[in-house]
């Protein structure tokens, strides 16, 4: 099974200009993925997929230079979320549900970037994260990552922090058996009470991280 491990980055001033430069370019091959498939449908009735587009980003390359800036895995992997959003799109149709045609992304409404393929233009080293054409970009290690790295995400909040989530391929371990039940209420002061008269404590994550 797969289990993502989800890390805070701590970019260099310059590093976080560079990361901040690439979801930039991800984001232009996103809105210019999106708009050659509709061009395309709309003027010659022409349904493009992956593969079309995938073939047209050497000549994308040549007209803006700075696309060279960004690892070619993951320009790729920006046109398979353009791709997924279409077989989503058309998957609502072929339901009778409302479709919701897939939308351009405007400045700020586009915060991750994902290297597809673990040890090609990315890899952990110790508590360095080496990125192609970024750099070493410290990672804040908080717990052992488990299983076999497949993937990784660099996401970026609204407070403009940067993550790295591994997306990792596991052994299933199984619970050993009990006759115990436990119920479980969430709540607003706590994040929630157990039957048994136990809390769990509000994590505050994005206020922790705010101040962080």
């Amino acid at each position: 099974m797969r289990l993502t491990f989800k890390f805070r980055l701590k970019p260099t001033s310059a590093e976080r200009r560079i990361l901040d430069k690439q979801l930039e370019l991800c984001r232009y091959v996103y809105n210019r993925t999106l708009a050659t498939r509709k061009e395309a449908y709309e003027q010659r009735g022409e349904s493009l997929n992956y593969y079309s587009t995938a073939k047209m980003l050497p000549a994308w390359k040549a007209e803006k230079a700075e696309l060279r800036q960004v690892h070619s895995q993951v320009l790729q992997n920006v046109q398979v979320r353009v791709d997924l959003a279409f077989q989503a799109f058309f998957h609502r149709v072929k339901a009778g549900e409302t479709p919701g045609y897939p939308r351009f992304r405007g400045k700020g409404w586009y915060d991750s970037f994902t290297y597809p393929q673990y040890g090609n233009g990315v890899k952990l080293n110790g508590d360095r994260l080496y990125l192609s054409k970024i750099g070493q970009v410290r990672v804040k290690l908080h717990r052992a990552i488990e299983g076999a790295i497949k993937t990784v995400t660099l996401p970026r909040d609204q407070f403009r922090n940067w993550y790295a989530c591994f997306s990792c391929e596991v052994e299933p371990k199984s619970l050993p058996p009990t006759d115990q039940v436990a119920g479980v209420d969430l709540g607003l002061k706590t994040f929630a009470m157990l039957s048994d008269g136990s809390s769990i404590k509000r994590q505050r994550w994005m206020k922790r991280d705010a101040a962080s």
